[in-house]
C-alpha cells in the first residue's frame, strides 16, 4: 500500500507516477474525499473536547449542589452528534483505505517505461544454446514418447490445466525441488520453512493478492473463507506481519517448497498446450526481509540465487527487467529469468524476482527498530521464484532430450535420483 501521506501532500505527483503502471488516479475525487476527512477529523476532535469539558462541568456543578439536568442533556446531545460524526469519519477513512488497496506500487526511477512485455529490456544472457542433430521436441511430445505426462488422466480427475506425472518425470520433479532447497539453504543462507497452504484474508491482503486479485484465488466456503495460496510468498512474507524486528535479525531469508493454486482467470486461451500454465503447480520460493537501504542490492542477490539453479543445471537463460506496464501489482522493480526451451525455440519465464519496497510492509505493519532513531520503521520485502519446479522440469526435458525421446539426467540431480542417468 502506498504511503497515504504522499497522496495528502502531492496527489498530482502520485497520479503521474501511477499512470505508467496503468492506473488512472482521479485526483479531484481524491482531494474531495481527503478534504472531507480533514473536516470530519477536526469536527470530531472539537466535539470530543466539548464533551469532555461538559463532563467536567457536571462534576463541578454537582459538587456545588446545582441542577445538572441541563448539562446532562447537553452531554447527551454532544454524544449523539459525536457518534454520527465518528461514524461518517470512519466511513470516509474506510473508502480511502479501499482506494489505497487498489493502487499498485510506484515503480523505481530506473524501471523502463512501457505498456507490455514488448517493452521489457534484456539485461544479460547466460549459457550456450544446445545444438541438436535432430529436430528437438517440446515437452508435450517428449511426455507422449515416454508416456510420463498423462494429461487425460488429469482431465478425468480434475479438468483442464492439471497434470499427472509418472515414473521418472515424477521422480525428477521431486528431485528438482529437493535440489533447489539444498542450494538455497546450504549455499545462500536461507532458512527453510514449512507453511500452511490455506491462509486467511488478512494474509492475502498483506502481500497484495486481496482485494485486487480475488477472482484469481481459490477460496473455501467457510465464513470467513480461507484461500489456497497462489504462491509461498503469501504466508512466508506474512511471517513478519505485525512484528517489530530487531536490527540484528536483518536481513531475514526464507525459502519454502509449496504447491501454488491459481484460477488463471485472465489467461483464457493462453498456454493451453502442455504444462506451462496450470491451476496447481509446485514452486520453491525465496523471500527476503531487509533494511530499506539494502533492498536494491538484495534484489540483485536474490535474482542471482535464482539464476544459480539454472547454472548448476547448465541450462541457458536470460534476465530481463520488466517495464512499468508489465510489472506485478506490488513490485517496484522486477527481474524476470527466462529459460531457453529448444522445443519452442524461445525463452520462457521461469522466475520473477521483485523488490516491493515498503508496499507490502505497510499493509502487514511489518517494521524493524532503527538503532539510530530508536523508532520502528517499515521494512522492505523481496520475493522471487527459485524456481518454478514444473517449468524447470520442462527446461530439463527439452534441453537434455535425446533423439529417441529419452532424457539425460543433469549431473547435479543424479544424487537425488539414486544415480539414474537416463529417463526413458
Amino acid at each position: 500500500m502506498l504511503d497515504p501521506q504522499l497522496l495528502r501532500t502531492d496527489p498530482e505527483a502520485v497520479a503521474a507516477a501511477l499512470k505508467p503502471r496503468g492506473y488512472e488516479l482521479d485526483v479531484a475525487a481524491w482531494r474531495e474525499l481527503e478534504s472531507r476527512r480533514k473536516e470530519l477529523q477536526i469536527h470530531v476532535q472539537e466535539l470530543q473536547n466539548q464533551k469532555n469539558q461538559s463532563a467536567k462541568s457536571i462534576g463541578q456543578a454537582k459538587a456545588r449542589g446545582e441542577d445538572i439536568q441541563p448539562l446532562l442533556d447537553e452531554v447527551r446531545h454532544l454524544g449523539e452528534e459525536l457518534g454520527r460524526s465518528e461514524s461518517e469519519f470512519n466511513e470516509v477513512q474506510s473508502r480511502q483505505q479501499g482506494w489505497l488497496l487498489e493502487m499498485p506500487n510506484l515503480a523505481l526511477p530506473d524501471v523502463p517505461q512501457g505498456n507490455d512485455e514488448n517493452d521489457n529490456v534484456e539485461i544479460r544472457k547466460w549459457g550456450e544454446l544446445p545444438q541438436f542433430n535432430f529436430e528437438p521436441r517440446d515437452h508435450v511430445e517428449l511426455g507422449e514418447v515416454t508416456g510420463m505426462i498423462d494429461a487425460q488422466a488429469a482431465v478425468k480427475l480434475s479438468g483442464t490445466r492439471f497434470v499427472v506425472l509418472k515414473s521418472g518425470l515424477s521422480r525428477m520433479h521431486r528431485a528438482l525441488a529437493q535440489f533447489m532447497l539444498d542450494v538455497h539453504t546450504q549455499e545462500h543462507g536461507y532458512m527453510e520453512v514449512y507453511l500452511p497452504y490455506l491462509v486467511n484474508a488478512a494474509t492475502m491482503t498483506g502481500t497484495g493478492q486481496l482485494p485486487k486479485f480475488e477472482d484469481d484465488a481459490f477460496a473455501t466456503t467457510d465464513d470467513p473463507p480461507l484461500y489456497l495460496i497462489p504462491t509461498a510468498e503469501v504466508p512466508m512474507t506474512n511471517l513478519v506481519a505485525g512484528e517489530i524486528i530487531d536490527a540484528d535479525d536483518l536481513p531475514m531469508r526464507f525459502t519454502s517448497q509449496t504447491p501454488c493454486f491459481r484460477r488463471e482467470a485472465g489467461s483464457y486461451g493462453k498456454d493451453t498446450r502442455g504444462i506451462i500454465r496450470q491451476h496447481q503447480f509446485e514452486k520453491v520460493e525465496l523471500v527476503q526481509i531487509v533494511r530499506p537501504e539494502n533492498s536494491n542490492s538484495a534484489l540483485d542477490d536474490l535474482t542471482g540465487h535464482a539464476e544459480s539453479i539454472l547454472q548448476h543445471l547448465i541450462i541457458p537463460y536470460r534476465v530481463i527487467i520488466l517495464c512499468t506496464g508489465d510489472m506485478g501489482f506490488a513490485s517496484a522493480r522486477t527481474y524476470d529469468i527466462e529459460v531457453w526451451l529448444p522445443g519452442q525455440d524461445r525463452y520462457r519465464e521461469i522466475s520473477s524476482c521483485s523488490v516491493c519496497t515498503d508496499f507490502q510492509a505497510r499493509r502487514m505493519k511489518a517494521r524493524w527498530r532503527n538503532p539510530e532513531s530508536g523508532k520502528p520503521e517499515l521494512v522492505h520485502t523481496l520475493n522471487g521464484s527459485g524456481l518454478a519446479v514444473g517449468r524447470t522440469l520442462i527446461a530439463v526435458m527439452e534441453n537434455y532430450q535425446q533423439q529417441d525421446g529419452s532424457i539425460k539426467v543433469p549431473k547435479v540431480l543424479r544424487p537425488y535420483m539414486n544415480g539414474q542417468k537416463i529417463i526413458r
